[in-house]
């Protein structure tokens, strides 16, 4: 048997990425929460983790996903109907003067990392934003987050550092940035 991009087996329903909908919250929120928690612990305090609810992430996701007048867009990871990972993005946040757009979120279920689903969904992301105007891309991730891997392996560069606090503990979070998004793009594109 052979396995389709996704890490899946042929016979197995395949990832397809397409743009949330309203009706996509609680799924998002879902996704948002278990992987959260399972990213996060020991990194965050627990009681962080523990307050963060499907209840209180639904909420918010819908307003997200009605809302788009702030220019952020999301686009989710579905396999068999489920939704298994999301994506958003818009203009950047913090008035950085290199770099205009902003990958917020990527986040997969535990079973789906690591199998090409979190390259497509910030692909899509990337493409959305290149096709809005936007010629570069960067993110903010916790310099301890095992997913700054990822954004290495994507040619991210470790662009700034800055210390915040968490429930009473000092915490790093660390910016990638990509100075050329046609280049990510190309880079997302050719490992497919």
């Amino acid at each position: 048997m052979t396995a389709g991009d996704d890490g899946m087996s042929e016979h197995a329903p395949r990832i397809k990425i397409r743009e949330a909908t309203p009706d996509d919250a609680a799924g998002v929120a879902r996704v948002h929460v278990i992987s959260s928690r399972a990213t996060y612990l020991g990194l965050l305090p627990e009681v962080t983790l523990s307050e963060m609810t499907y209840r209180k992430r639904t909420v918010n996701w819908s307003k997200t996903l009605e809302d788009r007048s702030g220019g952020e867009f999301v686009f989710v990871a579905e396999r068999g109907g489920e939704v298994v990972g999301f994506a958003s993005g818009g203009p950047e946040r913090g008035g950085d003067a290199d770099f205009d757009g902003e990958l917020y979120a990527v986040y997969l279920l535990p079973e789906h990392q690591r199998r090409g689903a979190g390259r497509r969904l910030v692909l899509a992301v990337a493409e959305r934003l290149a096709r809005l105007g936007f010629r570069s891309l960067m993110l903010w991730v916790l310099a301890d987050n095992p997913a700054c891997r990822f954004y290495e392996a994507l040619g991210g560069a470790r662009i700034r550092a800055t210390e915040i606090e968490g429930d009473g503990r000092a915490l790093t979070k660390v910016a990638y940035g990509w100075a050329d998004i046609e280049a990510l793009i190309e880079r997302l594109r050719a490992s497919r």
